[in-house]
């Protein structure tokens, strides 16, 4: 009973002890982006070219990804969108296959983030409680706001909750091991961001609870939010978790990929 125990204890040890590697890659980009649509109070006549990404979590068996981009047709009306890549496709060419995938963790519901989640056919889907509830259902109602969300993934994620594949967090807390989840700032009702184990310490991936470095170095809210106060307080709370202000990666600054080593075309590594 004893060797069991200390079996177990063993087992449980390692599996909170994962440590990932990171990959953001880069599968689109938005042309002619207008800054002040990014970072609150920005120059009204400032553009940038975004950085449409997600992000490849691997560790052993599991490949997660954080956001899962977009791809129906309609989406791409009214953007000066070039580069793309198809959000399964490019992360086969990060080297590995769509029904590789076991988790799709999603910051938030809008379109550019979540859209994409139904081609990966084998993974749970992560989101917040809140924020699925929101979106498939008040959302929808009178007085219901459900801009930026793509209703064609409204039935996906309600199929996945059917069959068993959507797992909702209800606040900050480890949906994986070595991977947690925060509530974000309010970019929709209930985002999130999360924070990974690596072999280089905690990395934060903010997704668009931080578009660019600009609104961290700056401490200026992102434009597009519910609440100012609780995006600064998450970007303050994303400062406390990291050794190095270096490892929280915005979710649309082109920076990021020159920031890090690049592994293959439009794939950088973390780290």
């Amino acid at each position: 009973m004893k060797k069991i125990a200390i079996a177990i204890l063993f087992v449980c040890a390692s599996a909170h002890a994962a440590t990932y590697e990171i990959y953001a890659i880069k599968y689109a980009t938005i042309r002619n982006f207008p800054v002040n649509g990014l970072v609150k109070g920005a120059d009204p006549t400032g553009k940038i070219d975004i950085a449409m990404m997600l992000w490849l979590i691997r560790a052993g068996d599991r490949n997660i990804l954080f956001d899962s981009g977009f791809y129906r047709p309609n989406l791409f009306k009214g953007w000066d969108i070039t580069d793309f890549v198809r959000p399964d496709e490019a992360v086969r060419r990060a080297g590995v296959k769509p029904e590789d995938i076991t988790d799709v963790i999603l910051s938030h519901a809008h379109w550019d983030h979540a859209d994409g989640a139904d081609l990966f056919p084998k993974a749970n889907i992560h989101m917040q409680k809140d924020e699925y509830r929101y979106y498939t259902l008040d959302a929808w109602q009178p007085g219901g706001k459900h801009g930026g969300i793509e209703r064609e993934d409204v039935p996906f994620w309600v199929r996945a909750n059917l069959d068993g594949r959507m797992r909702l967090a209800d606040g900050d807390q480890e949906i994986i091991p070595g991977i947690r989840v925060y509530i974000g700032g309010r970019h929709t009702f209930q985002s999130q961001y999360v924070s990974v184990e690596t072999a280089k310490g905690i990395v934060v991936l903010a997704s668009d609870n931080m578009y660019l470095y600009e609104n961290l170095d700056k401490h200026v809210p992102i434009a597009q939010t519910f609440d100012e106060k609780s995006n600064l307080a998450a970007q303050d709370k994303m400062r406390t978790l990291v050794k190095d202000l270096r490892f929280i990666v915005p979710g649309h600054d082109p920076e990021v990929m020159s920031r890090f080593p690049r592994v293959s075309e439009n794939v950088v590594k973390i780290e």
